[in-house]
């Protein structure tokens, strides 16, 4: 079992360890490659026979959403347009914030509540926006606004389809590869349309 894979987290770090995702990949810059969106349907799987607490589960992970934008954002802020010019590592590839950048110059202040749904780009725009200077009221209330609806969404399918199937531990693996996919339908249209419109 691979060591990103959901439920291997799940199982080792438990409902820490979730939130403590959630968070890193919310705002943290290396955060990017972190399972955000079907590790939290899994976790919901979990919750739903009776490993966690779903209420726990919700206002913990939804909490770490909102303050792992909040670093993200401040981050940004104080790095300012140099973030743009910082060479590739490990850790650090630009074109992820080149990206995150087109997302908010398309979305303006939206974006922060759709890149929620936009795996890499989740991670990039709280940061993005801090370097754009977005006015931090209206940062935050996005913020809150869309930390508070994906978390919900992905934590609740996940609790909803497992308290009705029963026996669902047996579709994990398909379930969660499935969410993976449905998860990068955004990044493959984008990039798509982009390759489209420079005539590739």
């Amino acid at each position: 079992m691979h060591y990103l894979e959901p439920r291997f987290l799940i199982e080792v770090f438990g409902v820490i360890g979730v939130i403590a995702i959630v968070f890193a990949e919310s705002g943290l810059f290396f955060g990017f490659f972190l399972p955000g969106d079907s590790l939290l349907f899994t976790a919901g799987l979990f919750a739903s026979q009776g490993y966690f607490s779903i209420t726990i589960l919700l206002i913990g992970c939804i909490v770490a959403a909102i303050g792992g934008d909040s670093v993200g954002y401040a981050f940004g802020r104080r790095v300012g347009p140099a973030l743009f010019t910082k060479d590739n590592s490990f850790f650090f590839n630009k074109n992820h914030i080149t990206r995150a950048h087109a997302f908010y110059e398309k979305y303006g202040t939206k974006t922060i509540f759709l890149a929620r749904f936009v795996p890499v780009v989740r991670t990039f725009a709280p940061i993005v926006a801090g370097v754009a200077g977005m006015k931090y009221k209206t940062f935050i209330l996005w913020n809150m606004f869309g930390g508070f609806v994906w978390v919900l969404s992905m934590l609740g399918a996940g609790f909803i389809i497992g308290y009705s199937i029963p026996g669902i531990e047996s579709y994990l693996h398909y379930i969660v590869l499935g969410i993976i996919i449905l998860s990068f339908i955004p990044i493959g249209y984008e990039y798509l349309k982009v390759r489209r419109n420079n005539g590739v």
